[in-house]
C-alpha cells in the first residue's frame, strides 16, 4: 500500500469562508423575482418543505443545524452495535451477508415456498390465510434448521406455534438450531380486529419457553403495520409501537422474565415507503426510543432492537401496478441502509390479490440486486453523519416519543385502542395526507399523475380475507381508484369512456403546458381527453380551454361560446379562476382534483 505524503494540503484554502447569512441574502434575492419579499431566517423557511408530525425538511444543513432548535448539540449517534444503537443493533450490521430477505405468503402453496428458498429467499413469514392444519404441507422439503419461519397467525397463534414447535421435534431440527418468531401480537390483533381474541398472559408461557429452551425463536412481534395502514404517520408508527413493546415488558416480567429476557424476546415491524429518508430516520429513531425504554427498565444493554421492514402496503397502487417495483426498490433501498434485520418486499401485484411466480421473482431479486450488485450493505449505517439524516433522526424520535407519552397518559396502548383515541388520531392524520393527495400536491405515478387509460388490466386470484372490524386500511390510490373504476363500468355498459373535448388557443408554444396538465388531470379520474378534430366529432359533452393567460385575456369568451354553441354542456379553463365569460369552472395546480373529477363524472352521467 503506497502511503501519500502530508504535504499539508487543505482543499478550498484559498477561499473564503461563506457566512450562512450570505447564502440566505442570495437565497432572499432570488425569492424576490418571483414576487416574494422574505430576508433572513425567512427567506429559508420559505423554502422549507413540511412533513407529517410537524417536521420540515430545510433546503440547507450545516454542522451549526444538524442538532434541531433547542438543542445546542446533535445527541451522540454512538457506534454500531453500542447504545442508543441508532447506528445499528450489531457492531458489523448487515455487513456479513446483507439483510435477511423475508418472503411473504399468504396461501398454503409449498412449491411456491421451496422456489423462493431456492432463489434468494433466506427466511418465509407465513400469513394467517394459511391454516394451521397445513403447515407441515407448506413446509414440506424446507430445511427448519436453515430457514427461519415467522408465523403471523392471528387468533390462531397458540395452535400455530404448537404446530411449528412440534414440526421442529419431529423433523428432528436441534432447539438451538430453531430460528424465527411465533407471532404472537395480541395488541396488534386488537387493532386489527377491534377485538382481544387472546391475551398476554396466554402468550407469556411462549415466551418462556423460547428463552429457556429456543435460543433463536421469539415468542412476540410488535407489528405496527395496522397504524400505518390506518393512515398513520411516522412518528404516530414508531409512538404506537413503543407503547405497545412497553405494555409487552410489562407483561413479561409480570410472568416472571427478566427485562432483558422480555426484551429478547420481541422482534418489531415497521413500514418502509418510498420516502427514502424518512424511512431510514423512522429506523434510526425506532432504535434510539427502544434503547431509551430498555434504559429506563433497567436494563441498558437489552435495547438492540430487532427490526423487519415491510415495504408499505399503503404505497402500492391498483392501476400500473408496474410502477410498484421503483417504490419497492427505493423502500427496500431505505430500510437497508436504515439498518433493518429482516426486509420484506411486497410483490408489485400484491393490491391486485396472490402474486403470481413473476412477481414473486421481482420481490425476491429486487433484495437481491441491492445486496450482492449494488453491495449496499457493505457499509453500516451508510446514512450516518449526514446532517439532514441526523437532524430528522433526532426531530422523528422526539415526535414519536411524545405521542407514545400521550399514548401513556391515556393508560396504554390496549386503553387507547379500546377507547378509540389511537383511531381518532390516525384518522385525522390520514384526513390530511388525503387533501395533499386529491389536490395531487402529494403525486402518486400512473394513477394521479402520467395516468394510462388503455393500459393493460393485470388479474390476480384474490388473496384470503385480511382481519376487519378495528383500524381501516387505507390505499393513497382509494380516491382515485373509485373514479377510474366508475369510468371502466362506463365503458363496460357503453362501449366508450367518458370524453372531454380539449380545445387548444393559439400556437403549441402558448398551450402546450396547460394542455398536457388538464389531459393528466382528466385521465387521473378515467375521463379520455380528446385533441383532435372538432367538438362535434369529439363524442364530448364538455370542452376545456389550454392557453396562456394572455390568450385567454384575448379569446377565452369567444371560444367558450362556440363550444357552447357546438353543443358543450359545460367549460372548462385550465388555468387559474378569473374573469373569463362563458367558463363554468377552472382546473389550476392544487386545485382538488378527486372533488372535480367526480362532479365531471356526475355532469356525465357516470354513476
Amino acid at each position: 500500500m503506497t502511503v501519500l505524503p502530508d504535504d499539508g494540503l487543505t482543499l478550498a484554502s484559498e477561499f473564503p469562508e461563506a457566512p450562512h447569512e450570505q447564502w440566505q441574502h442570495l437565497v432572499a434575492g432570488v425569492l424576490r423575482k418571483s414576487g416574494k419579499e422574505v430576508s433572513g431566517d425567512a427567506a429559508e423557511d420559505a423554502l422549507s418543505t413540511l412533513l407529517e408530525d410537524g417536521l420540515h425538511v430545510r433546503p440547507l444543513y450545516t454542522a451549526d443545524t444538524a442538532a434541531g432548535p433547542a438543542r445546542e448539540t446533535a445527541p451522540d449517534a454512538g457506534l454500531p452495535g453500542f447504545a442508543p444503537y441508532v447506528r445499528g443493533g450489531r457492531a458489523e450490521g448487515n455487513t456479513l451477508g446483507g439483510w435477511d430477505v423475508r418472503q411473504r405468503h399468504l396461501a398454503a402453496d409449498n412449491d411456491a415456498v421451496l422456489a423462493d428458498l431456492e432463489n434468494g429467499v433466506t427466511s418465509l413469514w407465513l400469513g394467517s390465510g394459511i391454516p394451521v392444519s397445513s403447515l407441515a404441507a407448506v413446509l414440506d422439503g424446507v430445511y427448519l434448521d436453515l430457514a427461519p419461519i415467522v408465523l403471523d397467525a392471528g387468533r390462531e397463534t397458540a395452535a400455530a406455534a404448537e404446530r411449528l414447535l412440534g414440526l421442529y421435534g419431529e423433523r428432528g431440527v436441534a432447539d438451538d438450531a430453531a430460528r424465527g418468531n411465533l407471532g404472537a401480537d395480541p395488541l396488534g390483533h386488537q387493532a386489527r380486529t377491534g377485538t382481544a381474541a387472546y391475551d398476554l398472559a396466554s402468550v407469556a408461557g411462549l415466551a418462556r419457553r423460547c428463552t429457556d429452551r429456543y435460543p433463536g425463536l421469539r415468542a412476540l412481534t410488535v407489528d405496527a403495520l395496522p397504524y400505518h395502514e390506518a393512515g398513520g404517520s411516522a412518528a404516530q408508527e414508531l409512538g404506537c409501537s413503543l407503547a405497545t413493546g412497553v405494555a409487552y415488558l410489562r407483561g413479561l416480567t409480570d410472568a416472571g422474565l427478566s427485562v432483558a429476557e422480555a426484551c429478547a424476546q420481541l422482534e418489531f415491524r415497521y413500514a418502509a415507503t418510498a420516502d427514502q429518508f424518512l424511512t431510514i430516520a423512522k429506523l434510526r429513531a425506532a432504535r434510539r426510543l427502544w434503547a431509551r425504554v430498555a434504559e429506563v427498565c433497567g436494563a441498558p444493554g437489552a435495547g438492540a432492537q430487532r427490526q423487519h421492514a415491510v415495504t408499505s402496503p399503503v404505497m402500492m397502487t391498483r392501476r400500473d401496478p408496474w410502477v410498484n417495483m421503483l417504490r419497492t426498490t427505493v423502500a427496500t433501498l431505505a430500510a437497508g441502509v436504515g439498518g433493518a434485520d429482516s426486509v420484506t418486499v411486497l410483490p408489485f401485484d400484491d393490491a391486485l390479490g396472490l402474486p403470481d411466480a413473476f412477481a414473486r421473482r421481482i420481490a425476491r431479486n429486487t433484495s437481491t440486486v441491492l445486496i450482492d450488485e449494488s453491495h449496499l450493505a457493505r457499509v453500516v449505517d451508510p446514512a450516518g453523519g449526514s446532517w439532514y439524516v441526523e437532524r430528522l433522526t433526532d426531530e422523528l424520535a422526539h415526535a414519536a416519543w411524545e405521542f407514545f407519552q400521550s399514548i401513556e397518559q391515556a393508560g396504554g396502548q390496549e386503553a387507547a385502542l379500546r377507547s378509540g383515541a389511537i383511531g381518532e388520531r390516525l384518522a385525522e392524520t390520514w384526513a390530511a395526507r388525503s387533501r395533499r393527495l386529491a389536490t395531487r400536491r402529494e403525486p402518486i405515478t400512473g394513477v394521479s399523475e402520467f395516468p394510462h387509460l388503455t393500459e393493460r388490466t393485470v388479474e390476480r386470484a384474490p388473496a384470503p380475507a385480511q382481519p376487519t372490524g378495528g383500524l381501516p386500511r387505507v390505499r393513497r390510490d382509494e380516491a382515485y381508484e373509485e373514479l377510474r373504476a366508475r369510468s371502466d363500468a362506463h365503458l363496460a355498459a357503453t362501449g366508450a369512456r367518458p370524453r372531454v373535448y380539449l380545445a387548444a388557443l393559439g400556437p403549441a408554444a402558448a398551450h402546450s403546458a396547460r394542455l398536457s396538465f388538464a389531459a393528466n388531470l382528466f385521465q387521473a379520474g378515467g375521463i379520455e381527453p380528446v385533441t383532435e378534430g372538432t367538438f362535434e366529432e369529439s363524442g364530448a359533452r364538455e370542452a376545456c380551454l389550454c392557453s396562456s393567460d394572455a390568450l385567454y385575456a384575448e379569446q377565452a369568451g369567444t371560444a367558450a361560446a362556440g363550444l357552447r354553441a357546438a353543443g358543450a354542456e359545460h367549460i372548462l379553463l385550465a388555468g387559474r379562476p378569473g374573469d373569463h365569460p362563458g367558463v363554468d369552472s377552472y382546473l389550476f395546480a392544487g386545485c382538488d382534483a378527486v372533488a372535480l373529477l367526480s362532479t365531471a363524472l356526475d355532469r356525465m352521467g357516470v354513476s
